[in-house]
């Protein structure tokens, strides 16, 4: 077995001494280097993470909010208090999109993190998964102050917000896995990164439910926010806020989303042995 090699011949998965702990304690150790780096140069992540949404919420909620009056389209709720789950739910997919693209091609080809964990019984799969671990955490980190400062300016409806968290935080992983797996497989950031933001995340947040019901689109476009896992968190966040879920679309809006993440663990775990065990 023989790995890819740069310069300095980055270490292989069959160089390694030792003996693996488990698949659980191996993941958490990649766990806890990402925590390690991440308390060192968490102030970066401040404004993408938390203060941009809460300015949108502000912005659009407080100020172009003031304008619009509930109705039927805001579920009879105060516009405020209507995007404040969407809000939440674009965070997530926002941060998700950014910890899955430069970091993790960042770990194969600047800092070479992931090459020298390689060295060690620690698998290329068990990186993958802590690294999709630590996204995870990411989210709920992010999602939880971006509810504390909606609670402040009032815009929380009551505690079935901590249900849409959960469901934030899994559009967001729907999100996060396959686009690890396309990062893990790029040379180059290249175009890709900023094609991913400027025609999928940006339009996602404009064309799917966020600041209107998706029925207020002509009719032609409504299957393109079907396809947008965040036009699926946004209807599972605010029937979670609003006491509002049904069980059926429910569980439609669920397998949908746990179906991307699933399908995008294994080809995280694939694309990751690929590009460090060949």
């Amino acid at each position: 077995m023989t790995t890819r090699t740069s310069d300095a011949a980055p270490p292989t998965a069959r160089a390694s001494t030792g003996r693996a702990s488990g698949f659980v304690p191996s993941v958490l150790l990649v766990l806890e280097g990402q925590w390690i780096w991440y308390r060192l140069n968490w102030r970066a992540t401040l404004i993408s993470s938390v203060l941009l949404p809460v300015l949108f919420l502000v912005a659009m909620g407080m100020g172009m909010g003031a304008l619009v009056e509930p109705s039927e389209a805001t579920r009879g709720l105060d516009y405020l208090v209507y995007l404040a789950p969407a809000m939440l739910v674009v965070g997530a997919v926002q941060t998700a999109a950014g910890e899955a693209t430069y970091p993790v091609l960042s770990g194969f080809k600047w800092q070479k993190n992931f090459w020298a964990v390689t060295a060690t019984p620690i698998s290329p799969e068990q990186i993958a998964c802590g690294k999709l671990l630590w996204i995870m955490l990411r989210l709920t980190f992010s999602g939880v102050a971006f509810l504390a400062v909606a609670a402040l300016l009032g815009a929380v409806a009551g505690v079935g917000v901590l249900l849409s968290l959960v469901f934030a935080v899994l559009t967001g992983m729907a999100l996060a896995a396959p686009v690890v797996a396309v990062a893990a497989r790029m040379q180059g950031e290249g175009d890709g990164f900023n094609a991913l933001f400027r025609f999928i995340v940006l339009p996602m947040m404009l064309f799917a439910g966020t600041f209107y019901p998706i029925s207020r689109l002509p009719e032609p476009l409504q299957p393109i926010a079907w396809v947008a896992p965040l036009w699926h968190g946004t209807e599972l966040a605010r029937g979670a806020a609003f006491g509002t879920l049904a069980p059926l679309p429910t569980l439609g809006h669920l397998t949908y989303l746990i179906g991307l993440f699933l399908v995008g663990t294994v080809l995280s775990c694939r694309m990751f042995r690929k590009r460090l065990v060949v």
